[in-house]
C-alpha cells in the first residue's frame, strides 16, 4: 500500500555531527524535526488546554492507544470524529500501539502468537489486544501517524529470550502493516533488540524489508544505564534510511534529547516534564529544581531568569511554592507549562544549532550551565 499520509524533507545535516534538521508533513500540518512530543495520554496532556499547547508551540502530541481503548473506548471517540476533534486539537497526532502499557501496567495472563491476554490496571477485566486490534483501534483514533504493535521485553532480559521476543514483533509488524487500510495515517515500524548489536541489526534489517515510512526505536530508557542507550543508537540509528523520519520512544531528559539528536535522533516523546511538574519540580537552564523547597519561600524570581515563557514573565518561585505547598491546582499548571516550554525551546535552538553547523558549541553551552 503506497502511503500518502505523510512526507519526510532533510533540510540539513550537522557537519559535525549525525543531528539533522528535517521537516515532517502530516494530514493535520508541518513539523519542524527535531521535536519533543508532549504526551497526553488520555486524550488530554495534564492540566494543559489546547490553546496553551499551542502558545507554548507544540507541533505534535503523542496519545495512548491502551488507555483510550481501556476508556472511553475507542469507538466513542470515532463516534465524536475522531481524536483531533473529540479533544480539540488540530495539529498532528501521534499514537502508541499500547503494547508498552499492556506489558507494563497491566496484569499480563499470556503472550501468544495471536496476541497479548491480560487483565485490566483498572478492574482487573480480562482483555486482549493485537496487531490487528491496535490498528482498528488506531484508525478510530484517526492519529496520523501510527505505531505497530510490539513486543516489549523487560530489561534486563538474555539473548534468546530477546532473540525470540523479536522474532514475534517482526511477524507482528507485518500483521500491523496488513491490518492498516487507512492512506490517512502512516504506520511506523519499532526497531527492537534490546542492548544486543546483533539483534537490532536483525531487527533493522526485517523492518526495512517489510517497508514503513518511519521508524522507531523502542526498547531504551527501560532501566539501562545512559551510556549504554547512546552505544546501542550509535550502532543502530546508521542503519536506518536517511529519507525516514527517526523516532526514539519515551526519551527523556534534556541530556537524553540532545545526545540522541546529536546521534541523529528527529523525534522524542516522554512523560518527565509533565510527570515532574506534578511534584513541584521544573527544569531550568541551570538544571533541575524542587520549588516546593523551603529555600524558595522567600525567593521573588522567576523559575529560570533565562526563560521568556508566560510562566517566567509573571510568577516567582515563592508563589509557586506557596501554590504547591496550598495544593492549588494552579501550582501544577504553571510548572507544566514552564517544563513543557522549556522542552520545546531546547529542541528549537538545537534545530537552529543543527542548521548553523554548530551543534557541538550548542550543546557544550548547555551542558556549562545546566548541572542535574
Amino acid at each position: 500500500m503506497r502511503n500518502l499520509a505523510i512526507e519526510f524533507q532533510l533540510i540539513h545535516r550537522e557537519k559535525n555531527t549525525a543531528a539533522r534538521a528535517g521537516k515532517l508533513t502530516t494530514p493535520h500540518g508541518q513539523i519542524e524535526t527535531p521535536i519533543f512530543m508532549p504526551v497526553g495520554t488520555q486524550a488530554t496532556v495534564k492540566s494543559m488546554t489546547p490553546e496553551e499547547l499551542k502558545e507554548i508551540g507544540a507541533q505534535i502530541i503523542l496519545s495512548n492507544t491502551y488507555h483510550l481503548y481501556l476508556r472511553p473506548g475507542s469507538k466513542l471517540i470515532a463516534e465524536a470524529g475522531g481524536l483531533h476533534k473529540f479533544m480539540n486539537w488540530d495539529r498532528p497526532i501521534l499514537t502508541d500501539s499500547g503494547g508498552f502499557q499492556v506489558f507494563s501496567l497491566s496484569e499480563l495472563n499470556e503472550i501468544t502468537e495471536e496476541g497479548v491476554y491480560f487483565r485490566s490496571h483498572i478492574d482487573g477485566k480480562k482483555m486482549f489486544l493485537s496487531p490487528e486490534i491496535s490498528m482498528q483501534v488506531q484508525m478510530d483514533l484517526g492519529s496520523d501517524i501510527v505505531m505497530a504493535f510490539d513486543e516489549c521485553p523487560p530489561y534486563p532480559a538474555n539473548h534468546d529470550y530477546l532473540a525470540r521476543s523479536l522474532e514475534r514483533t517482526i511477524r507482528w509488524a507485518r500483521r500491523c502493516k496488513a491490518a492498516m487500510t487507512s492512506e490517512k495515517q502512516a504506520l511506523f515500524g519499532i526497531i527492537q533488540g534490546g542492548v544486543h548489536e546483533d539483534l537490532r541489526r536483525i531487527s533493522v534489517e526485517a523492518m526495512l524489508d517489510i517497508g514503513f515510512p518511519g521508524y522507531a526505536i523502542g526498547g531504551l530508557s527501560v532501566g539501562e544505564p545512559n551510556e549504554l542507550m547512546y552505544e546501542v543508537l550509535e550502532y543502530t540509528v546508521p542503519l536506518l534510511p536517511d529519507d525516514k523520519p527517526r523516532y526514539l520512544m519515551g526519551v527523556g531528559t534534556p541530556e537524553d534529547l540532545l545526545e540522541g539528536v546529536m546521534r541523529g535522533i528527529d523525534m522524542f516523546d516522554c512523560v518527565m516534564p509533565t510527570r515532574i511538574a506534578r511534584h513541584g519540580a521544573v527544569y531550568t537552564s541551570r538544571g533541575r529544581l524542587t520549588v516546593r523547597n523551603g529555600e524558595y519561600a522567600m525567593d521573588f524570581t522567576p523559575l529560570d531568569p533565562n526563560c521568556d515563557c508566560y510562566v517566567c514573565k509573571n510568577y516567582t518561585r515563592a508563589y509557586i511554592r506557596h501554590l504547591f505547598n496550598r495544593r492549588e491546582i494552579l501550582g501544577v499548571r504553571l510548572a507544566t507549562y514552564h517544563n513543557l516550554y522549556f522542552f520545546h525551546k531546547l529542541m528549537e535552538k538545537a534545530r537552529e544549532a543543527i542548521i548553523e553547523d554548530r551543534f557541538l558549541e550548542f550543546r557544550e553551552s548547555f551542558y556549562a550551565k545546566y548541572k542535574d
